[in-house]
């Protein structure tokens, strides 16, 4: 198994390399999948920390990859918006999206897409909870839950990790933080879910639904 992921990475760095650099797409999925990402960044760093992509499926975008660079662009909340959504939309998502609801759905309420002024009230109003000492505190707790979840998981057949493990214990953690009922807490993941997922990954099948 060890070889063939070597293997795998000796190969994805060929691949790289020898793909001229206006054709590199940096948000290729597979690549995340199987792991091999990382010479696509390094690559970028070296010699176009701040790249276009002219064509994907998400249509045309920049990556900036390099530490000086991210924090400028962090930062710059007159030049870079976050309204209009963090993440990359797939164009046929989008296209089902307007077709079904008339316009396309802009950046989620939350306050991570939010642009100044309106970001920092809304981060200081959930900051205190999430302060390092809160999150000290609450350790203990989370590796004592984590360690139940682990233990209860089944052996010698498949499982869905992401429902068992992940969603889970963020719902447990959530619910503590934010003195949630705890026997509501899955609530907390769906909200989630129905917000941030498209039709088909997640609560709903249809942007009808989804509203």
């Amino acid at each position: 198994m060890n070889i063939a992921v070597k293997i795998s990475a000796v190969d994805a760095a060929a691949e790289v390399a020898a793909t001229p650099l206006e054709a590199l797409n940096p948000a290729r999925v597979d690549r995340f999948a199987n792991d091999t990402i990382w010479p696509v960044f390094e690559r970028l760093r070296r010699e176009d920390p701040v790249h276009f992509t002219p064509e994907s499926e998400y249509g045309p975008y920049w990556s900036v990859t390099k530490w000086n660079d991210i924090m400028a662009v962090d930062t710059d909340h007159e030049a870079f918006s976050s309204a209009e959504g963090i993440g990359l939309a797939n164009l046929e998502a989008v296209k089902e999206q307007e077709k079904i609801m008339g316009q396309r759905r802009r950046g989620n309420a939350g306050f991570i897409s939010m642009d100044e002024p309106d970001h920092s009230p809304a981060r200081k109003a959930v900051s205190p909870t999430l302060a390092p000492s809160n999150l000290q505190a609450l350790s203990p707790q989370v590796r004592e839950r984590a360690g139940l979840i682990l233990d209860s998981l089944p052996i010698g057949k498949e499982f869905d990790w992401v429902d068992l493990v992940s969603k889970e214990l963020t719902a447990m953690t959530l619910a503590s933080l934010f003195d949630f009922p705890f026997e509501q807490r899955r609530k907390l993941t769906w909200w989630s879910d129905m917000v941030m997922n498209m039709p088909g990954h997640g609560p709903v099948e249809s942007w009808e639904q989804k509203g």
